[in-house]
């Protein structure tokens, strides 16, 4: 071999090591950054978990970029063994792809920590471990606006992901001012709602609005249906519109269904009948009706929320019970090509084994079973073709366009230049409220 062949393969071999090292290096970093874009549990054992700001049970997760406020994060561990969980978060672009920027590039204090704070269960016939954590902390504060995602891990010889909540927090330099208004289009406009808004940015130079801006819309908290990388329609100086026709509108639904598990010594209205056991509780619902061809009834609800209470004991974070509850839904036949399933936050709006329902002839009704804690709960009906495809809610629920929804608006910016979104305006606002 002559010496330039030779000098080529020493080359070679030196950048192939270099490669090898550096991949030896980096691959920690690159699976530490894989995220997991949804609200998610992934093992059965744990339950209720709930990520809302401190002082406002029905919030949605978003805070202000420096500011003191916090959002509580809890959960139970029905194992009843205290195990070892830490957590981190990601920091992701608009699409909730991780952004790319390190962690010490958005987080202040450590990139990783540990659960400290849990309790055991008192009085309750099913066991467990309740833990909780505030964020940010003194060993955790956020440097950057957009989105995250919280990753919880049962940390034994191996990390176990046990459960995922995305999280927002905002720079609000801008301003959104939203609507709602009938859809033009007339099929729609008596069972369906639009969204449109107008934003603003007094001040701001945004050279070129429809490449550095997007918006996101929400329709009660739910990302299952959320329509997602909006670009302005109108550019005015110092205002961006957002008034589609037809393009940012969501089914109405009609007001939820109501589940009261706050006591199961007096049990609600809904409750037919309650079995206690010394070792658990199974409440059998009464049957529910299809609400397709009733008439829209306004009445309060969490717009598809729940939250942990109980009158029977004064700390429903441990004492509350837990309960095996049965689902039935009225259907004279079994529906073709399509299941059934129970929705809302608390099946983490997906569709969950758990939650599937199945018919029963005897009794002409769907019927399932799920573990639940004492609480509010509200929920829906929703049919899925079993070829695939989104859950629709009409002939179960209905849709009313009157119905009272919560909408929340996210808005983000990247100037030319920038390596990430921000997250520069967030709103929730009521339909017609």
């Amino acid at each position: 071999m002559d010496k330039p062949a030779k000098m080529k393969v020493i080359v070679f071999q030196k950048e192939f090591f270099f490669a090898i090292l550096l991949s030896l290096f980096t691959m920690p970093l690159w699976l530490h950054a894989q995220v997991q874009p949804t609200d998610n549990t992934y093992v059965d054992y744990i339950r209720s978990v709930r990520m809302y700001p401190n002082g406002v049970m029905l919030g949605y997760p978003i805070l202000e970029l420096h500011s003191n406020a916090q959002l509580l994060v809890s959960f139970d561990d029905l194992s009843d063994d205290v195990k070892n969980f830490t957590y981190s978060v990601v920091h992701c672009n608009a699409n909730w792809e991780p952004s790319g920027l390190t962690e010490n590039e958005y987080i202040d204090g450590f990139p990783e920590d540990r659960i400290d704070d849990f309790a055991f269960s008192g009085n309750t016939r099913t066991p467990y471990v309740h833990y909780y954590l505030a964020i940010p902390n003194r060993d955790m504060d956020f440097t950057r606006s957009g989105n995250y995602v919280l990753n919880v891990y049962e940390d034994e010889d191996e990390k176990t992901l046990v459960f995922t909540r995305r999280f927002m927090i905002v720079e609000p330099i801008m301003r959104i001012l939203p609507r709602v208004v009938r859809t033009s289009q007339v099929s729609l406009s008596d069972t369906h709602q639009e969204v449109d808004f107008l934003v603003t940015h007094k001040g701001m130079d945004i050279r070129n609005p429809l490449m550095e801006v997007k918006a996101c819309v929400l329709q009660n908290g739910r990302w299952d249906n959320a329509i997602t990388g909006l670009i302005p329609q109108f550019v005015r100086p110092e205002e961006m519109s957002f008034d589609y026709q037809n393009k940012i509108v969501f089914e109405a639904g009609k007001e939820f269904r109501n589940l009261d598990l706050r006591s199961f010594r007096y049990p609600s209205g809904d409750v037919a009948a309650i079995q206690v056991y010394p070792d658990g509780i199974d409440i059998t619902l009464g049957k529910d009706l299809k609400r397709l061809n009733q008439v829209y009834l306004e009445y309060n609800d969490l717009n598809g929320n729940y939250v942990i209470e109980s009158t029977d004991m004064g700390d429903p974070q441990l004492e509350g019970d837990y309960a095996h509850v049965q689902f039935s839904l009225d259907s004279p036949t079994e529906y073709e090509g399509e299941d059934v399933y129970v929705l809302g936050a608390l099946t983490e709006w997906q569709l969950k084994p758990e939650f599937k329902m199945t018919y029963n002839n005897r009794i002409h009704a769907y019927m399932g079973e799920a573990l639940l804690k004492q609480g509010y709960y509200n929920y829906y009906y929703a049919l899925v073709p079993q070829k695939g495809g989104p859950p629709e809610i009409q002939d179960t629920e209905g849709n009313w366009y009157e119905t009272e929804n919560d909408y929340t608006i996210l808005v983000y910016y990247r100037p030319f230049g920038e390596r990430y979104d921000h997250l520069v305006a967030a709103t929730t606002f009521q339909a017609w409220r």
